[in-house]
């Protein structure tokens, strides 16, 4: 059973309770209480794992204004880079975050190479991606040393694209510094709002004016009813591995500019193509380099943007050089790939390059570094021949198709209980948890939440995914399973 598109055009109504309808949920709620859950909890776990694609906050400013701190604050964890001194970037860019109980997805631009460019240059690259990308902009300024030129610069290309901003003013320590603060209204974005992001003065209410700036869901929606329009296809990879060239390929024509030196393709290039009698939209994407630390100049700001095509992406075609081995670089774009919950194809280019050994070894690699995605459809492939491209097609809709699956709880239930019955938890400590039963909350991609009597170890919730594999056809697409665990009854009124 998919998510469809209503007959007037319109997308599916959206319930509080993630893609079950009301009669659904009301069963699925009786059933619930007759196995002893909160009725509070349940819905919760439901409205957590049955989320759409989360709201995008991008955090901008000029380099050494504090933007990774304040990141790690937000996301209440230390993971991006902090140094003091400008350029600091890392492999990662996008976290999850929750405020006052609301998720949202945090895209840290902080630290960049100044190049040759110049630092107004490298800050309106990186504000004009961070904004591209968002729903909501938190622009920070040092206090300390007050609006700058290159401030100024950045507040044009806000005004410009019209996305609600919030104004941090960082490094404000003390009631002392909150009059520098007050200088910041003469940039015109509205109240300035004094912060630390190093010691967390200030930031709780910071994040309540940001909840409001939010969306409660994104503004784009996927598929041919939504507002994103023909069906979006990111083509990811390592530097010089094909993509422009699988680009011109598929569109019979010379779109995108193709040359041997690696990261010839700076901005993603999208281009409406039709294949099979449907409209497809590809996006040629600049290729990711080994450390994004290590790069400079217009290549950082191609990572960036890499990033920014997956987010808006339905499905990453991943590209891999079949003649090269299989690398840690095209491991780390997989695993973007899979985190951002897109459906994914692997593509594997120049393969009329290969002899029998190289074939042999290319397998091997395969099982071992490319397990974790053995899911997803896989096509063999030569941009520059056009071998096999008649299969690309079929894979994408392959993909797209488990994307958009979505199992009924009850036929869900009824799978459950033959899999908890065939095949046990183990026990630990003398006890056995069961899977009592579960829900798909949403899709795209298919997101379950299964309600236990005790612990469900990772193993175990890895054999289920592959068991949900195999009966319902989820093929091309990541699985997000979490377990609720039933308290001991009275625990809560302790």
């Amino acid at each position: 059973m998919n998510d469809h598109i209503q007959p007037d055009g319109s997308a599916p109504h959206e319930h509080d309770h993630g893609a079950l309808g009301d009669v659904e949920y009301a069963e699925f709620m009786e059933l619930a209480a007759e196995e002893g859950f909160d009725p509070e909890d349940v819905e919760g776990a439901i409205e957590e794992a049955g989320h759409g694609p989360l709201p995008v906050l991008a955090v901008v400013g000029r380099p050494n204004v504090g933007k990774s701190t304040l990141v790690n604050r937000i996301i209440g964890r230390r993971e991006a880079v902090v140094e003091d001194k400008p350029g600091v970037t890392r492999d990662r860019v996008t976290y999850e975050a929750e405020w006052a109980g609301r998720r949202f997805k945090v895209v840290d631009t902080g630290g960049w190479e100044q190049d040759v460019l110049g630092i107004d240059a490298s800050v309106a690259a990186q504000a004009e991606y961070a904004i591209e990308a968002a729903d909501a902009v938190v622009f920070v300024v040092d206090a300390k040393v007050g609006a700058t030129d290159t401030d100024e610069a950045v507040v044009r290309l806000l005004r410009k694209a019209g996305k609600p901003v919030v104004l941090c003013a960082n490094k404000v320590d003390g009631p002392s510094g909150e009059a520098d603060a007050s200088y910041l209204w003469s940039l015109g974005l509205g109240e300035p709002h004094p912060v630390s992001a190093l010691h967390g003065r200030g930031t709780g209410d910071m994040l309540d004016q940001v909840l409001e700036a939010l969306p409660e869901a994104p503004r784009e929606a996927f598929g041919p009813g939504g507002i994103g329009g023909p069906r979006r296809i990111a083509l990811i990879g390592r530097p010089n591995v094909g993509k422009s060239s699988l680009l011109n390929k598929v569109a019979n024509e010379e779109r995108v500019v193709v040359n041997e030196m690696a990261g010839t393709t700076r901005d993603p290039v999208d281009e409406l193509i039709e294949l099979g009698g449907v409209t497809w939209k590809f996006v040629d994407t600049a290729g990711i380099r080994k450390r994004v630390h290590l790069q400079q100049g217009a290549d950082y700001y191609a990572s960036l943007r890499t990033a920014a095509a997956v987010e808006k992406a339905e499905v990453a075609v991943i590209l891999i050089d079949a003649a090269e081995s299989i690398s840690v670089q095209d491991q780390r774009i997989v695993t973007m790939a899979v985190e951002a919950g897109r459906a994914i194809v692997l593509a594997f280019n120049k393969w009329d390059t290969l002899d029998e050994e190289r074939r042999y070894y290319l397998e091997r690699e395969i099982e071992t570094e490319l397990g974790q995605v053995a899911w997803a459809p896989r096509v063999n492939v030569s941009a520059r021949t056009g071998r096999h491209m008649e299969k690309l097609v079929p894979a994408i809709e392959t993909a797209l198709a488990g994307w958009e699956t979505r199992v009924p709880t009850g036929r869900l239930n009824a799978f459950l209980g033959e899999l908890v019955a065939a095949h046990p938890h183990p026990v630990r400590g003398g006890k056995q948890p069961r899977i009592l039963f579960g829900t798909q909350a949403g899709t795209k991609p298919p997101r379950f939440v299964l309600f236990a009597s005790g612990f469900i170890e990772a193993g175990y919730r890895r054999f289920i995914e592959r068991r949900l594999r195999e009966e319902f056809s989820f093929e091309g697409t990541p699985i997000h399973i979490s377990v609720r665990v039933r308290e001991k009854r009275g625990a809560k009124k302790k």
